[in-house]
């Protein structure tokens, strides 16, 4: 079945940590996230993720709608790791997906006192706190009216975020 993933929440909620305690066929899998081609241009310039993310975004940006095009073409499962807390973000990703896909919003909420500090351990990595208290609060959970098939909310028990 052809079934495309929306990870839903903040910075630091534990959408990437979730994905890798899936039992996917990796093989029929793609994860589309502007994360992976923000890291991997740092890493070549030898600088840090804050260092060119402002820089090289946009460019992430189009490398990353490009992968989910070829994902979409290729009928494979799309895992979308983003942030998508808003309804037009996850317009733009439903209005890419063929309609012959299941379509799940996959919901992370964290504690608010907790988002800021797992970015305590990240180093070169930095998101400032009122950037991530924004993104609370302006958190919207998703509904099936936006054109989701299934919505759901996770919290990580058990696995260290």
């Amino acid at each position: 079945m052809t079934t495309l993933y929306v990870l839903v929440g903040v910075p630091g909620s534990g959408k990437t940590t979730w994905i890798g305690h899936q039992s996917f066929d990796w093989d029929n899998t793609v994860v589309i996230s502007t994360d992976q081609y923000v890291e991997q241009y740092a890493i070549a310039m030898n600088k840090t993720y804050s260092d060119v993310f402002e820089e090289y975004m946009p460019t992430a940006v189009g490398k990353m709608a490009e992968a989910a095009v070829d994902a979409f073409r290729t009928n494979k499962v799309v895992v979308w790791d983003q942030t998508s807390t808003s309804v037009s973000a996850r317009a733009k990703k439903l209005r890419m997906t063929p309609e012959h896909y299941t379509k799940v919003a996959v919901v992370f909420e964290t504690p608010r006192k907790d988002i800021h500090d797992k970015f305590l351990d990240r180093p070169g990595k930095e998101i400032p706190k009122e950037v991530i208290q924004d993104m609370v609060t302006k958190f919207v959970h998703p509904t099936l009216d936006e054109g989701f098939d299934k919505i759901i909310n996770t919290k990580l028990k058990g696995i260290d975020q």
